[in-house]
């Protein structure tokens, strides 16, 4: 299994987890946009838009809103960027289909694309245990 995603699914790669259902999984972006940033995955391997069956995809939003909401509950975000990317052509980076959910902050300075950087791990994990709360 070569699929860094499929990877963080199994148990093989840690990763700060969220929220977890029976078809998707999110966790916090190790190189965050912002406060909060998250990723939404569903939990059986699909490369992207097209490849994803339309129920999953489905999931994937659902899982993508509760998170969203979670974000702008607890983090007291401004407004929340859903950002999904399909081929290298559109920025995507790792070919498992995933939805950014990236809480934004008044004068944040983020532009999409963002640059990605290493982000503070204990705000990282900060934010994750008050998303939790909310998912």
């Amino acid at each position: 299994m070569s699929c860094l995603f499929c990877r963080i699914v199994a148990g093989e790669i840690p990763s700060t987890k969220i929220y977890e259902d029976a078809t998707t999984f999110a966790f916090m972006d190790i190189n965050p946009g912002t406060l909060g940033h998250a990723l939404v995955i569903p939990k059986a391997h699909a490369a992207d838009i097209h490849d994803v069956p339309p129920d999953v995809l489905g999931d994937l939003a659902r899982t993508a809103q509760r998170v969203a909401n979670a974000a702008k509950q607890h983090l007291e975000c401004a407004g929340v960027n859903l950002v999904q990317s399909s081929g290298a052509a559109a920025f995507q980076s790792v070919f498992h289909i995933h939805v950014h959910v990236i809480p934004r902050y008044e004068g944040d300075g983020v532009r999409l694309p963002w640059t990605p950087k290493p982000g503070d791990k204990a705000a990282i994990a900060d934010a994750a245990e008050k998303l939790r709360k909310g998912c």
